[in-house]
């Protein structure tokens, strides 16, 4: 109680602010069952304001009000599950099944119903979900959102054990164009995929994830850089961005020598760490045949700002956009009804690789989803002898690219052309390029702000300066791809690729709402314009 009292003198605004949202590991249990989270940090997630009645402090999407509920809670626990591209996969995975979508195999036959929701994975890392409306007929669109699931990140290299001056280091890679000065002196650890050899000689796909900080890329003392303030942090990414996870203890027994070297997988690791990964996956070190893993950021991802008003996470460019999607399909088709008048096909694709340009089998760049798409014609397609039935479902169908977009930063305004400036907490931003660095054109904008306009939801427009350089999403790869018409939209934040990204409360909410809107009613708006006709 005295710990509280001190608090209520202190900051007495975090007990009666409605919108406090927690973290679900916070919410769910004790608040002194992570121990690594700092004391001052504890106390401030840990309280409970007086008007909540549970522990709980956010609405859920089973709220019977009349207004939409907040996502905003479930795209936090998203965030703290998602440590990595595989997380994030099977978090949805979990998602989808409990909300009643039948898990499909790529490689087995496929048995299809109007009226039915599926979806499948590709590598663990890319998801592809669908729900066929029951008044399909063959030929009609898909009407499709399209994110990705990886970030910016460093991951472990094939061999990674090295040591310097005492320390056992753990080499690493550059996955993406991060922003990498900012991965110096966070609290780190690893996450990701482990091949395990089981009991009876299979090998089993497990994922893997150290919750506590284990790892640090430590930066060099002012005193013995006295102009980097002026010249600025230009760390060599080869020598300077190598983790430390401990000292090097030097009386090692020859029977853990013996052990380190038994095979060459092993010693690619330090046997600390396989011991590490061995004690979280409940196996012998023996058993562990191949690791995949990214290095990851341990704070978790919470609400902020003055009025709680902004999301501070990792990651959220992707998975703020891939949770938004999912949560649109999912709610979408949750009531019985939601998909008795539908002539389309709604689709949700999550692909991997995607900061390193898309060009792999879990990646944009593989035809995955058209592949799935062709599939789920000819499945549905039975006896039907006409022609083309997948070309013009190809041409009646539709596709939002999400990706997050750059919010005009107040301290760099220059950086932005002056009519296109997004800003945080005033909806979904549309992405243009003369160039076709996004696939946006005229008609498919209009489309796109036509869902926004009839549910009363506010966008936003966003060109690069003629000056600078644009980036890309994968709605360029897919549109070419196979000819799809397609919008390229985000969210937008500030400190993108960093290890800490920052987006508005609201834009999630409004996101979620367009989302929604746009599989719920784009079959009418569509019927409206034909520009080929």
């Amino acid at each position: 109680m005295a710990a509280i009292s001190r608090l209520q003198l202190l900051q007495p605004s975090l007990l009666v602010k409605p919108s406090v949202i927690l973290p679900k590991f916070l919410r769910s249990s004790s608040p002194f069952s992570n121990p690594y989270i700092s004391g001052t940090r504890l106390r401030k997630l840990s309280v409970t304001p007086p008007h909540c009645s549970s522990s709980d402090q956010i609405p859920k999407s089973s709220s019977t009000s009349g207004s939409s509920p907040s996502i905003v809670g479930d795209l936090l626990d998203y965030l703290n599950e998602s440590w990595t591209q595989f997380h994030a996969t099977a978090e949805a995975k979990r998602q989808l099944i409990a909300a009643g979508f039948h898990l499909l195999n790529e490689s087995d036959e496929w048995d299809l119903k109007p009226g039915g929701r599926y979806f499948f994975t590709r590598n663990m890392s890319c998801l592809v979900a669908f729900a066929i409306g029951e008044e399909y007929t063959v030929g009609n669109g898909f009407h499709i959102i399209a994110a990705h699931t990886d970030s910016p990140c460093l991951k472990l290299k094939p061999k990674s054990a090295s040591s310097k001056s005492g320390y056992l280091m753990v080499n690493v890679q550059t996955y993406g164009g991060g922003l990498w000065h900012t991965w110096f002196d966070r609290d780190l650890s690893l996450a990701g995929r482990v091949i395990v050899k089981g009991e009876d000689g299979s090998f089993l796909h497990k994922l893997v994830k150290v919750k506590r900080p284990l790892l640090r890329v430590p930066t060099l003392a002012i005193h013995l850089d006295r102009t980097v303030n002026k010249d600025g942090f230009k760390p060599n990414l080869e020598t300077h961005l190598i983790p430390l996870l401990a000292t090097k203890l030097e009386d090692v027994s020859a029977e853990s020598k013996e052990k380190s070297n038994a095979s060459s997988s092993k010693a690619a690791h330090h046997p600390l760490l396989m011991q590490i990964l061995s004690d979280e996956l409940s196996c012998s070190i023996d058993d562990i045949v191949s690791i995949e893993l990214n290095v990851c950021d341990t704070q978790p991802s919470c609400l902020g700002g003055g009025n709680d008003e902004f999301i501070f996470s990792g990651r959220l460019d992707n998975l703020a956009s891939s949770y938004c999607a999912l949560r649109a399909l999912v709610d979408s088709c949750e009531s019985p009804g939601d998909l008795s008048s539908e002539h389309a096909i709604r689709m949700v694709a999550l692909f991997d690789n995607e900061e390193v340009g898309s060009d792999s089998v879990q990646g944009a760049g593989a035809p995955t989803m058209f592949q799935a798409m062709r599939r789920i014609v000819d499945c549905l397609a039975h006896q039907y002898v006409g022609e083309g039935a997948f070309e013009r479902a190809i041409r009646r169908s539709f596709l939002v690219s999400a990706d997050m977009a750059h919010g005009v930063h107040p301290n760099f305004m220059d950086k932005h052309e002056e009519h296109h400036r997004p800003e945080l907490q005033k909806g979904l931003v549309i992405k243009h390029n003369a160039n076709q660095r996004y696939a946006t054109s005229g008609v498919t904008a209009f489309l796109f702000k036509e869902v926004a306009k009839i549910h009363n939801l506010p966008t936003q427009e966003f060109a690069v300066r003629n000056d600078m350089g644009c980036g890309s999403t994968i709605g360029p790869i897919l549109a070419s791809g196979v000819g799809v018409r397609t919008v390229d939209c985000g969210i937008a934040q500030l400190s993108m690729h960093s290890v800490r990204e920052i987006c508005g409360k609201e834009d999630v909410d409004i996101a979620y709402k367009h989302f929604k809107a746009f599989y719920q009613t784009f079959s009418n708006i569509d019927k409206k314009l034909n520009v080929d006709s």
